[in-house]
């Protein structure tokens, strides 16, 4: 019989929108410690069901994903018994972006992705120069949510039908999430990037296919090109191989589609 996995501390930054939703559910499901940084704690709460509202380990926190301050104290969990000390979170679920508008083929908040994932990097050195003991910590693993249409092996991640649509009206927010994934492969931190395709309002249980590059040497280890996918599937996948699963896609670019 195998043993349980260990439960973990996951920040969520994001977590209203659906892939971060999805995994977020799926966490408090399995007993782990979830932090989740909001700028509206209500909405998050009512998009959860009945009975993972008032669950002690849910920690809902006012602030925003831009502000570092606010990400320190998202970042450090508080201690779990009397004279223990506070301990830094496992993983982080990054899945932040803005509302697209159709009329400027641009995001509400243009920079949002790296500003915030900046700010991310900038919270976890303040923490861990502030203690020793997170310092000498492994560093929070990062499952960051992205798009296709940037791959760093220049082999072709969307079909060609849809080009037109990645390449020109939706080139600006593709530079945001661009500028931050290239933060995040700098840091000396455990990432994932998931690059999803077109995503939908679906439920979970389609068939996902898997493609994998090493963005740091730009190389393709396998190729899943599609149109869609849902965001239910998108958080299903980072719950089953980030919070609960190993180092198989550590520093890897994945790319999840139908």
């Amino acid at each position: 019989m195998s043993s349980p996995t260990p439960t973990k501390t996951i920040l969520f930054l994001g977590a209203t929108g659906g892939c971060a939703l999805s995994t977020l559910r799926r966490s408090l499901a399995a007993g782990h410690t979830c932090i989740a940084l909001c700028r509206t704690p209500s909405k998050l709460l009512a998009l959860l069901p009945a009975d993972q509202r008032s669950l002690p380990t849910l920690h809902t926190i006012q602030g925003n994903a831009t502000d570092t301050a606010a990400l320190a104290r998202a970042l450090v969990h508080p201690p779990s018994a009397p004279g223990a000390a506070p301990t830094l979170v496992d993983t982080v679920v990054f899945a932040l972006g803005g509302a697209f508008d159709w009329k400027k083929f641009d995001n509400d908040q243009p920079t949002v992705c790296d500003d915030s994932m900046k700010a991310l990097l900038g919270a976890l050195a303040h923490v861990r120069a502030e203690s020793p003991v997170i310092a000498a910590a492994p560093p929070p693993r990062i499952a960051a949510v992205s798009t296709t249409g940037i791959p760093d092996s220049g082999v072709r991640d969307v079909p060609r039908l849809l080009a037109p649509l990645y390449h020109v009206l939706l080139k600006e927010p593709h530079k945001d999430k661009k500028a931050m994934e290239g933060a995040l492969k700098g840091s000396a931190t455990r990432w994932t990037i998931v690059r999803a395709s077109l995503l939908t309002d679906g439920k979970d249980g389609g068939k996902v296919r898997v493609g994998v590059e090493d963005p740091v040497k730009g190389t393709l280890e396998s190729s899943a090109v599609g149109y869609t996918i849902s965001r239910a599937d998108v958080g299903k996948w980072i719950f089953e191989n980030v919070v609960e699963g190993g180092d198989e896609f550590v520093a890897k670019a994945v790319t999840l589609t139908y």
